[in-house]
């Protein structure tokens, strides 16, 4: 199918920078196949008039637990390990593969309708994020949450994690990563072996690292060291590594953190809201540390609203070290598309609007109240967009999202399905 999104307001790659500038965009099949200028033979079966929009990269999140939205705001003001332990875990013990199918839903029609096209997700139901997926049309990086202490290669959570490697090889906009938890959830002995594991496959690994200050003092009672330290001996470094959260990082761990090529995923609405702080990013950027940004699961955040995650993740910094420039509009901008890309391995097919990548894109509305006037265009959707002016997605050339309808979920059945879950949960909404 052949698109043509014309005369729009477009921000795309100038050498380092992102420039806004008015631009027609070529869609044929799942790639961008031309700008501005009309690929010999293309044919419209679609024609955008791009009068009072803006198309933007699909955001990438690069860090979430869309299964989890059967959780949100169920498990609020709580301490992290409180909230961990004595509310989420017994909670995610009850959930069915398919509970965790209709909460994937949830958090994919969410992530689709604030202008993601991409995430990178650790769940605990192989299976059900990937049929989701296949299910919404969007461009995932799944990873089968592993916790265990010995190097096991009979462990169960690990041949579940190979398995649904082998399921999502008839889906081009699946990819795969392991998944070790964290290392309060993961022997040395364990952490190796997934290493191991990762390398032999080819793929990356995907970890919470230095979330919380007693995950720090634990681990320097248990074993005289950072989790970063912890992580580095255990070899998880030698594979591409995206690491979650690093709140709470030395000098030290952001010398690790730069020379092995890790790729921080700063999430600052979860981090904030059970308490953790804020990660050092302004530190991080200055080391050469690939930055991403994420909203983690719904059940710490309690959305997945990218564009409310680059609004804080601006106002949180200059804030907290007093210094307006500390990071830029464009600086976020990138953390949310390309650079999320790279972590991912990914930023040779998705992460900004060039051709020859793949048509992940989102358009914007301009003409509500939010976006005017149409000023600077990047700052106005790091610093004024709310999430609902994405207006069209398109993942892969197909268009998910037109005049903010879904086309390939029913809203209504998943809203439907994900009460019938909170009742059976006892958590619907006359228990408040």
């Amino acid at each position: 199918m052949g698109i043509l999104i014309k005369d729009a307001m477009a921000i795309l790659p100038e050498g380092d920078r992102d420039e806004a500038g008015r631009h027609s965009i070529y869609i044929e099949g799942k790639d961008i196949v031309g700008i501005d200028s009309e690929p010999e033979g293309f044919k419209a079966d679609k024609v955008i008039d791009g009068r009072d929009r803006l198309v933007i990269p699909g955001l990438v999140n690069t860090h979430t637990h869309t299964y989890m939205s059967v959780f949100r705001n169920v498990a609020d003001d709580l301490s992290f390990m409180d909230w961990l332990f004595k509310t989420i875990d017994p909670l995610e013990a009850r959930l069915t593969p398919e509970d965790a199918y209709w909460g994937s839903c949830l958090g994919q029609i969410e992530l689709i309708k604030s202008g993601t096209t991409t995430f990178n997700d650790q769940q605990m139901h192989i299976h059900q994020t990937t049929r989701a997926v296949k299910d919404s049309g969007m461009r995932a990086v799944i990873c089968r949450g592993l916790v265990g202490d010995k190097y096991d290669r009979e462990d169960y959570r690990l041949k579940e994690a190979l398995e649904e490697m082998e399921d999502g090889k008839d889906c081009d906009r699946l990819h795969f990563m392991l998944g070790p938890h964290a290392p309060y959830t993961c022997g040395p002995e364990y952490l190796k072996m997934c290493a191991d594991v990762a390398k032999e496959k080819g793929v990356g690994i995907h970890i919470h690292l230095s979330e919380s200050e007693a995950e720090i003092e634990n681990m320097r009672k248990d074993h005289d060291c950072t989790p970063i330290e912890y992580a580095l001996k255990a070899g998880v470094f030698d594979v591409r590594t995206v690491a979650a959260h690093c709140v709470q990082v030395t000098d030290g761990d952001i010398d690790i953190l730069k020379k092995h090529g890790v790729s921080v995923v700063t999430n600052p609405a979860s981090n904030m809201k059970l308490g953790n702080g804020f990660a050092p990013i302004p530190k991080l950027m200055d080391a050469g540390v690939n930055i991403c940004l994420g909203t983690d699961g719904a059940a710490s955040n309690n959305t997945q609203n990218m564009l409310r995650e680059m609004n804080l993740l601006g106002l949180i910094h200059k804030g907290n070290h007093r210094n307006p420039e500390c990071v830029s509009a464009r600086e976020i901008f990138r953390m949310a598309t390309i650079n999320g890309a790279k972590a991912l391995g990914l930023e040779n097919e998705i992460g900004s609007l060039e051709t020859g990548k793949r048509a992940d894109l989102v358009i914007l509305r301009l003409d509500v109240p939010s976006m005017m006037p149409c000023n600077n265009l990047i700052a106005s959707l790091v610093y004024s967009a709310n999430g609902s002016e994405p207006d069209t997605v398109i993942i892969n050339g197909k268009i998910v999202m037109e005049n903010r309808e879904i086309t390939t979920l029913n809203e209504a059945e998943a809203y439907e399905k994900i009460r019938k879950i909170m009742e059976k949960l006892g958590l619907d909404r006359k228990k408040y």
